[in-house]
């Protein structure tokens, strides 16, 4: 009897052994797990982190670039508006002394005209405006007017626009980072919580659902644009 006893007791100490180990490698295996996805959650949080701040730098710098060009932009109208009253002020009263007959004030009016006004003004005088009717009214509406200042507006107007656009893509993608960021948190946040658990069951599923939440947000990491 006494033997039995002891074989008995042998027994239940080799399997309750057994039973413990188990438990300590799932328990070692669930806090391997979970320093795995700690330190990729750190290195992924402080690269999104990184990303955000680059794309709100460089939608600064592109939104500076545009305000750049749009005054520039505006400075060149103004500039070639203020040549457009002169060309017709000019012509007006190149016109007005033609009129007249007073040949040498016209002349006078004529040597004031712009380089750029006088191939229009020649092109109109060839369309024989004074007898013919469908000549255009003035040389500022032939074709070959040109006002330098009037394009050089137009293309800061351009180039104003084009770095607007990507200073607010820059701000999109930025924003996409700041948004894979807070998933990011939450990946720490609950595999933070899982480790308060000691029931195995709730800390895995927990641990299940943050590492779903992080291949989610590795995907995002891969995918998104770099500054």
């Amino acid at each position: 009897m006494p033997e039995t006893v002891s074989t008995e007791q042998v027994a239940h100490t080799i399997g309750h052994h057994h039973h413990t180990e188990r438990t300590g490698r799932r328990a070692e295996v669930i806090e391997i797990l979970e320093a795995i996805l700690l330190a990729v959650v750190a290195v992924a949080t402080a690269w999104s982190g990184y990303q955000t701040a680059r794309w709100d730098g460089r939608q600064a710098d592109l939104y500076g670039v545009s305000s750049k060009y749009r005054a520039l932009s505006n400075k060149a109208a103004a500039r070639s508006g203020q040549e457009e009253l002169y060309d017709t002020s000019t012509f007006s009263f190149w016109l007005q002394t033609k009129a007249q007959g007073d040949r040498e004030a016209a002349q006078l009016f004529e040597r004031r005209f712009r380089p750029e006004y006088r191939p229009a003004f020649a092109a109109w005088l060839r369309t024989d405006p004074f007898r013919n009717p469908k000549a255009p009214p003035g040389p500022i509406l032939m074709p070959q007017y040109h006002n330098a200042m009037a394009a050089k507006a137009q293309a800061y107007d351009t180039r104003a626009t084009a770095a607007f656009e990507q200073g607010t893509k820059a701000r999109e993608t930025g924003d996409k980072y700041l948004r894979n960021t807070i998933l990011l948190a939450t990946v720490l946040f609950l595999t933070a919580l899982a480790q308060k658990f000691k029931v195995e069951a709730v800390r895995i599923g927990l641990i299940g659902v943050s590492g779903v939440l992080l291949v989610i947000a590795l995907y995002f990491v891969v995918t998104y644009a770099r500054a």
